[in-house]
């Protein structure tokens, strides 16, 4: 996908039940319309970045990374390094911090979008990220292994992830993904 067609695909995405991305897609699009090198992680103040939710064959939990650097269990994901394919992006950084292999694309179109701080590091001044979310099944029996970005890999149930100190972005991804399960149950009932 190009930097074009990820345009169309923002601006195309219903976000009526969605009211707390509507500002985010906005930021995106202007971002976008900027002209800027915005998949590079030395556009500031703020780039695109690529992460996804993993969740189990059997949709009762999800793979999250104890990160490193930012000492916070995290979603997988990270910078574009300039590819406008950001759900390749995605792809790519999820294989790279789990190591599983056979990943399933839930949708190819975003599940969440979201803008958030990322605090002066280093060189870097602070900054924000404009991180495009999607949903990878892992398949039956995956194995995970971890990454140097990582000190651990766990799963979670929804309740088990209720109770850790998750930032805003990822209280409201465990919110979809309850609500998946529920109409899930729905329809199983």
């Amino acid at each position: 996908m190009n930097r074009l067609e990820f345009r169309e695909q923002l601006a195309g995405m219903d976000l009526d039940q969605r009211p707390g991305e509507q500002e985010s897609r906005r930021r995106m699009l202007e971002l976008l319309d900027s002209g800027l090198d915005c998949f590079s992680r030395s556009c500031f103040p703020g780039h695109f970045t690529g992460s996804s939710l993993v969740v189990s064959a059997d949709g009762q939990q999800a793979l999250l990374h104890h990160h490193r650097k930012l000492d916070r269990w995290l979603q997988f994901g990270g910078h574009c390094d300039g590819n406008e394919d950001v759900l390749q992006v995605a792809r790519r950084e999820t294989l790279e911090e789990s190591g599983i292999e056979g990943l399933i694309l839930a949708s190819a179109r975003p599940f969440d979008l979201d803008i958030h701080e990322i605090p002066a590091k280093g060189g870097e001044p602070v900054h924000w990220h404009y991180d495009v979310r999607y949903v990878f099944i892992a398949p039956e029996g995956a194995v995970y292994q971890t990454s140097e970005e990582s000190v651990e890999l766990r799963w979670f149930t929804p309740d088990q992830m209720e109770a850790l100190n998750l930032d805003d972005g990822l209280r409201r991804l465990l919110s979809k993904w309850r609500g998946l399960l529920a109409r899930r149950s729905e329809h199983t009932d």
